[in-house]
């Protein structure tokens, strides 16, 4: 893979994390976390409600506004024994819409909890939507790797599955918090922003942002712009072993209209992520293009940003060339919005076509996250989150932020 990541000590991206120092719930107010900076080797402190002040009025802010879903379903056996379903993606109907919009059966992929008290049989627990009782039916289809395809059923006509798991689920809060989700996750485990049903983790940098600010930000000239990417289950699996070539990426998926890709086709060389997610997205706009490009004829669905796709070849399409060429092929296809898949691991090394900054949490150690931050700063991470650990930065999803210029 053009030598990329030779030597690559998966170790030296670790550090001491206290557990006193991963944040269990957000501040009080969502602007009153602390903004850590980075410009270029300089580090500074600030509170987030004054990000303004750090961003270039002609920036474009580009958000994930994807809405985390209530992907924990709960069981009771007869015989006593707790059953943990996390829905993961729909397989049947495959599309988000559809199946949150379904009134009959769907099929979802999952990761069952407690797997081995459920060898067979049919699951049911009691829920209500709008003082209407219901019986919520889940059936193991079969297996598909470490997950399961998981049929549900539900008694009472004219609700919709989006209605069910948002009447009988759980918020999927991260498993380093390490307890049951609360009344107020439901509000505050989301952005302001959220539109698009679909997550089962939110994109934590955009948690900071409220409407007075966002205002804030508008009123500088400060443009913005929103696209979707699901955020899978898979963005808290930690890398295993010594060798990142056998860490396998989970799959997203992620969409963006065709009016959102002339904005940041005009606005390129300005473009501030709002998060890792919104990172790996339009990284991997880039590289469909460089698809569209090479293969005029490849159709929509074979649009899927492999793991190490990037890593294989030498690319010298520049970002106007790619992003035009995606624009042309919408447009003979008559497409005005986007769906595609992106597997992409951004690691030291890896060369950033579409950003000029991101907005950010603090990671956990030896994450895929904690290294994309390290392929943005190079070598100065640790130097980053030293300075957030002496100076009481909180960590992970409820943490604070950081601007990386």
């Amino acid at each position: 893979m053009n030598g990329l990541g030779k030597g690559l000590n998966i170790s030296e991206y670790d550090y001491d994390l206290p557990v006193g120092r991963i944040a269990q719930y957000p501040v009080k107010e969502r602007d009153q976390s602390k903004l850590l900076l980075y410009n270029k080797g300089t580090i500074s402190a600030d509170a987030f409600r004054n990000i303004d002040k750090y961003l270039h009025e002609d920036s474009l802010l580009v958000f994930n506004n994807t809405k985390v879903i209530r992907a924990r379903l709960l069981f009771t056996k007869e015989s006593g024994a707790k059953i943990e379903i996390f829905c993961l993606e729909p397989i049947l109907p495959v599309d988000y819409q559809q199946s949150f919009g379904s009134g009959s059966p769907v099929e979802w992929k999952c990761i069952i909890g407690n797997l081995k008290k459920w060898k067979n049989g049919v699951l049911t627990t009691k829920a209500s939507y709008k003082s209407r009782m219901y019986f919520l039916k889940a059936e193991k289809m079969y297996s598909d790797g470490e997950t399961w395809i998981v049929r549900f059923t539900w008694s009472t006509p004219g609700i919709s599955f989006g209605e069910v798991i948002e009447s009988a689920g759980h918020i999927p809060l991260p498993p380093y918090l390490n307890r049951s989700d609360e009344e107020d996750d439901k509000k505050r485990y989301q952005t302001i922003y959220s539109k698009i049903k679909g997550s089962v983790a939110a994109p934590t940098a955009g948690l900071h942002f409220t409407d007075a600010l966002l205002r804030k930000i508008a009123l500088k000239g400060i443009k913005s712009e929103e696209i979707t990417l699901h955020v899978g289950a898979g963005t808290f699996q930690p890398i295993k072993g010594n060798n990142i070539y056998e860490h396998e990426m989970h799959c997203e998926h992620f969409y963006f209209s065709l009016e959102t890709l002339y904005k940041i086709l005009v606005n390129r060389d300005r473009i501030i992520a709002v998060g890792t997610t919104s990172v790996r997205t339009l990284e991997s706009i880039y590289w469909i293009g460089v698809m569209v490009l090479q293969n005029k004829n490849i159709e929509p669905e074979d649009l899927m940003v492999e793991q190490w796709e990037p890593y294989r070849r030498k690319c010298v399409i520049t970002v106007n060339e790619s992003l035009e060429a995606l624009v042309n092929y919408m447009k003979i296809k008559g497409i005005e919005k986007l769906h595609s898949s992106t597997k992409l691991i951004i690691i030291p090394g890896y060369t950033f076509r579409m950003i000029k900054g991101m907005i950010t949490n603090f990671h956990q150690p030896k994450s895929t996250l904690l290294m994309l931050v390290s392929a943005w700063v190079v070598n100065d991470w640790k130097k980053i989150y030293e300075y957030a650990l002496e100076n009481d930065f909180r960590f992970l999803s409820y943490g604070d932020s950081s601007l990386l210029l």
